[in-house]
Order: C-alpha cells, then sequence, then structure tokens
C-alpha cells in the first residue's frame, strides 16, 4: 500500500508540474506579443514624420526680360510632375525590417535572380487624365490666375497686341471679361492710336435707322470714355455718318495730332469747319481715296505731303463739287505743280484759288488746271523769305487770258514776272467786260505806268488796288487806293 501510494503521489506531483509549467509559457506568449506591439507603435511613431501644409503654388510664373518686358509662362508645364507628387518616405524599408525580426517563425524567402520590373498595367482613361491634367492648373483657384494678375502686367500685354492688331475691336472685348481686364482695357495709354473700319455693316449695304444710333451711341461712348488721348485717328470705307464722327472726336480729344480718311464718302464742310475750331494740335491730314461733298476746303499752315499712286490702280474721283481750295501758309511750302494738280485734276467747279505762300507753283501749273472759271486767285508771296532769291518769271499771261472773262480778285503780289509779261496780262484783262475785274493787287511787282493805264481806265467796277513797293511807278502813287474815285484820280497821275 505504501508503495503504490507514494507511486501515486509521483504521478500526481509530476501532472501537476506539467500543468503548471504549461500554464507559465502559456502566460509568457502573450507578454511577448504585447512587447512586440508596443515596439512597432514606438518604430512606427519614431520614422513617423509631421507633415509640413505647403501653400499652393500660384499657377504662372513671371520673369523680367532685358527689354523691361514682363512675360507670363504656364506653371504646369515647367512644374510637372514630382514637385505636386508625394514622395516616398525613407523609413518606409526600416519598419519592414523591424517587422520582420519580430517574428521567428517567418521563413526569408531567396530573392530571385535577375528578376525584371513588373510593368504595371494602367487602363487608358486613366493615361487620358493625365495627359489633359497637363493642361489643367492643379488647384481649384488656379484656373483664375487673370484675375490675379497686377493691372500693370495686364497692360504691357495689351499693349503689345494693340501694336500688332489695333486698338479696336481688340480692347473692346477684353474688357468684357471681368472686372480687372475692364480697368487695364481702359488704359488711355492703349487709345493713342485707333483705326475704325465698317464694323457695323458689310460694305455697299444701307444702314437702318437702329443701326445708325448704334453706331453714333458707340461713338459717344467711346469719345467720353476712352479717347481722352487719342492722338492718331482713322476711318476706312465709311459711307454714312463721316461728318458725325469727326465732330465727336473733335470735340472731346484735344490731343488729336493725325486724322486719316481712307475710301470715305460723304464728307461735308461742317467736319472741317470743327476741326479747325477743336483740333489746334492737328498736323496732319489725310484724305486719301475719300470723296468731299463741301465746295469749301481750307488748310492754312499746312504742308500737304504728295503719296505716290500704286502701280497698276487708276486714280478714283478726287472732288468734282469742290468750289474753294485754301492751302495758303505763312512759312515756306513744299507743294508743287504736281501736288495741286494730284488734288484738282477732278475739280471743274473751283472758283476760289488762295496759294499765297506757294513759291514752288508755276504759271504754267496753274494754267493746267482743269477749272475754266476761277473767279478769285491768290498767289501772293507775302511770308516767303525766298522770294528775293527767285529769279524773273514769265506766263502770267496765260492766266489772265485764261480766266478774263471770270477773274474778279487777283493777288500777285512780290511776284517776279518781267516787264513785257506783266504788260501783256494786264492786257488780257481789258479784253473782259467792265464790271469783272474788282481787286487787283501788284504790290512789289515789276508793273509799269504804261502797263497799269488801260486796266485803271477800263475796269470801271475796280474798287481796290495795291501799287505799293512797286519800284517802276512814280513814287507818288506808291500806295493802296481803295474805292472807285479814289483809283480814277491815280490816273490822271499816271497821264
Amino acid at each position: 500500500m505504501d508503495a503504490s501510494e507514494a507511486e501515486g503521489s509521483t504521478q500526481n506531483q509530476g501532472k501537476e508540474e506539467g500543468a503548471s509549467s504549461a500554464q507559465g509559457d502559456a502566460g509568457a506568449r502573450p507578454k511577448k506579443a504585447s512587447l512586440k506591439r508596443a515596439a512597432d507603435a514606438k518604430a512606427k511613431k519614431k520614422h513617423k514624420k509631421a507633415r509640413v501644409s505647403r501653400p499652393a503654388r500660384p499657377g504662372y510664373t513671371v520673369h523680367q526680360g532685358e527689354d523691361m518686358l514682363l512675360v507670363i509662362s504656364s506653371s504646369t508645364s515647367q512644374y510637372d510632375g514630382s514637385v505636386w507628387t508625394l514622395k516616398k518616405k525613407k523609413g518606409s524599408k526600416k519598419k519592414k525590417l523591424a517587422k520582420g525580426k519580430g517574428k521567428a517563425s517567418q521563413v526569408k524567402k531567396k530573392k530571385p535572380v535577375n528578376a525584371k520590373p513588373k510593368l504595371e498595367s494602367k487602363p487608358v482613361k486613366e493615361k487620358e487624365e493625365k495627359v489633359a491634367n497637363l493642361f489643367i492648373t492643379q488647384e481649384e483657384d488656379d484656373h483664375r490666375w487673370g484675375h490675379s494678375l497686377p493691372e500693370e502686367v495686364l497692360i504691357n500685354i495689351f499693349q503689345i497686341v494693340v501694336i500688332q492688331e489695333g486698338a479696336v475691336p481688340f480692347l473692346c472685348r477684353v474688357g468684357r471679361v471681368c472686372r480687372l481686364w475692364n480697368a487695364a482695357a481702359s488704359s488711355p495709354i492703349l487709345w493713342h492710336r485707333v483705326t475704325v473700319g465698317h464694323c457695323w455693316i458689310a460694305p455697299g449695304r444701307s444702314q437702318l435707322p437702329k443701326t445708325q444710333k448704334k453706331i453714333k451711341d458707340t461713338l459717344d461712348w467711346l469719345a467720353h470714355s476712352r479717347f481722352s488721348q487719342l492722338r492718331d485717328f482713322s476711318l476706312c470705307h465709311w459711307t454714312k455718318n463721316v461728318d458725325y464722327a469727326l465732330e465727336v472726336v473733335s470735340q472731346y480729344c484735344p490731343d488729336l495730332c493725325s486724322l486719316k480718311l481712307s475710301y470715305c464718302t460723304g464728307v461735308t464742310a461742317a467736319a472741317f469747319r470743327s476741326l479747325g475750331l477743336h483740333s489746334r494740335s492737328l498736323h496732319s491730314l489725310n484724305l486719301q481715296y475719300s470723296e468731299v461733298l463741301g465746295p469749301t476746303f481750307r488748310m492754312m499752315n499746312v504742308q500737304p505731303l504728295h503719296k505716290g499712286m500704286r502701280f497698276g490702280i487708276d486714280p478714283t474721283s478726287g472732288f468734282p463739287l469742290l468750289e474753294e481750295l485754301c492751302i495758303a501758309t505763312t512759312s515756306f511750302s513744299y507743294l508743287t505743280d504736281r501736288d495741286l494738280r494730284d488734288i484738282l485734276f477732278d475739280s471743274p467747279k473751283l472758283r476760289v484759288l488762295d496759294l499765297r505762300g506757294c513759291s514752288r507753283i508755276t504759271a504754267s501749273g496753274l494754267a493746267a488746271l482743269p477749272c475754266l472759271e476761277l473767279e478769285c486767285l491768290f498767289w501772293g508771296q507775302y511770308f516767303s523769305s525766298h522770294v528775293g532769291l527767285s529769279s524773273l518769271k514769265k506766263g502770267l499771261h496765260t492766266l489772265t487770258q485764261k480766266w478774263s472773262r471770270t477773274l474778279q480778285q487777283l493777288d500777285i503780289a512780290h511776284q517776279l514776272f518781267t516787264e513785257e509779261d506783266l504788260e501783256l496780262a494786264m492786257s488780257y484783262l481789258c479784253q473782259a467786260e467792265a464790271d469783272t475785274l474788282r481787286s487787283l493787287n501788284l504790290s512789289g511787282t515789276r508793273i509799269t505806268p504804261r502797263a497799269l493805264r488801260p486796266v485803271i481806265g477800263q475796269m470801271t467796277a475796280l474798287d481796290y488796288l495795291n501799287l505799293s513797293s512797286c519800284r517802276y511807278l512814280p513814287r507818288g502813287v506808291k500806295r493802296i487806293y481803295r474805292g472807285q474815285e479814289d483809283i480814277r484820280q491815280l490816273l490822271d497821275k499816271l497821264e
């Protein structure tokens, strides 16, 4: 009994020890697992980097070149790529190694030799989206880059386009984009030079009343809000409202220096009258291929410059209704016979011609004009400094012979015609009716008593005669005579 009890006790002790040892092993494993988890969490916290919030980059960059022009370049093509994508963290590999050390039962796999990297197969839609993103800004606010540009930058950009394409209609269109663009487009520096063509209707078609009102309203708005510093203005292919356009521009554009009317019709004297009253700075007037309906055209102290015709192009009609032309000047004039012929080649109704100061015009050039009923010819050289240096002239008798029937006023002051030519010219004047000639200015000429006597005796309507500074007349008669009675008394002195 004792032996059996002893064996049983030993067996029970062995079972208890085995159970206790099993319990000890089971309790040790959870502790190790929890330690590993804590170590992994510490490793994650250690290798985890704090994210820094970066400000959104602008969708454009501004550069300043050598010529002081600002250039805007898109940033999507310049910074597309790795700048906008997050880089992989360097501690990711260490985390994987730390996890691998914790697993004792993990079997190490052998790396394949010369293993080729697998190509990722991306769907076609994903590629298309990536290509499309090259032309689209990455941020939601980047599509409004034009609204955040400085106004000075926009003005510089618009100025480049205006130089190449013109101010109208470009500035009118970009002014509708937003308030910033409208403010930039309304800068007076962009409206120094403006050319307006037939923007509302096609050439040759009639204008409805609504269209004409729209044109006038647009001109009023441009003159009030855009043309404050206008210097160069051109109208092309306008058939109506030309007078209204010139009147508005002349009234609201005090700095207007140059005006060009190209292929315009319906221009009357009212437009030029408004230019003369308001446009004090105007020094260039170009009426190329335009038709002037008014009978009067006066340009005082203007230097007309001849512009050659293109080869193969027939000249269009000039001024068929022109009755009065004044190109007088107080300084030296470059106007020649050819220039005058190009202006008056189609003006048969011309009655008054004022060429005072035009020293390059000759008698042969005047005789070639198409006007046959000229009433007033003012050709005196009052202010020219080249009068005394000029040689003697001939040909005055051709003019008096051509216009003796209609000539009422003749001014040839300081024209150096010969005595014979003057005598012959006065004889042709006497062939007209007695009441035709009314004013005669011979100041500074080489007129003689023999040439002057028949004119005074036969021209009974003559009430103005200027004989001052005539060196070939007696001293007592070198003065200005006004009235018919005063001129009749002169006839007695010449005898």
